[in-house]
């Protein structure tokens, strides 16, 4: 790998970044206009129970929280196939199809909000992620 060149397993992990960035500025643009609207004093939303009480358009903030939730094993295990160097063909692909579902999740989250669907993304992206990291380990165990 020549300098210029960023390890494979970077790319989903850059993604996840990207994915995040984008659901926060979906947050603020939501927030800052329902309170636009309403004429709410940001003083007013000091705590997160005032904050439930006084804005309606909450997905995005919730879907900004939950990209702190399970994602931090993901960006862990970037982190370490990238220090290990046991990036495989395989391993990427999977932190690609991560990165997607999860941005499927956010989709869905900050859209319709139809919970079971949002589930069904939320829980193949999860379930793959621990196959990434049962795939990780045995494969670090083996090497």
């Amino acid at each position: 790998m020549n300098d210029s060149t960023m390890p494979a397993m970077l790319g989903p992990c850059v993604g996840m970044v990207a994915l995040t960035a984008l659901v926060w500025v979906k947050l603020y643009v939501d927030r800052l206009g329902e309170m636009r609207r309403k004429h709410v004093d940001p003083q007013s939303l000091a705590s997160a129970s005032v904050k439930a009480e006084v804005l309606q358009k909450t997905a995005a903030s919730d879907n900004f929280r939950n990209l702190f939730e399970v994602p931090v094993l993901f960006y862990v295990l970037c982190v370490a196939v990238t220090a290990t160097g046991t990036a495989t063909p395989a391993l990427v692909t999977a932190g690609w199809a991560y990165v997607a579902l999860r941005a499927l999740h956010s989709l869905i989250h900050v859209t319709y909000n139809r919970v079971v669907h949002r589930f069904a993304a939320y829980a193949a992206s999860t379930l793959l992620l621990f196959g990434m990291w049962v795939a990780f380990v045995l494969g670090f165990a083996g090497a």
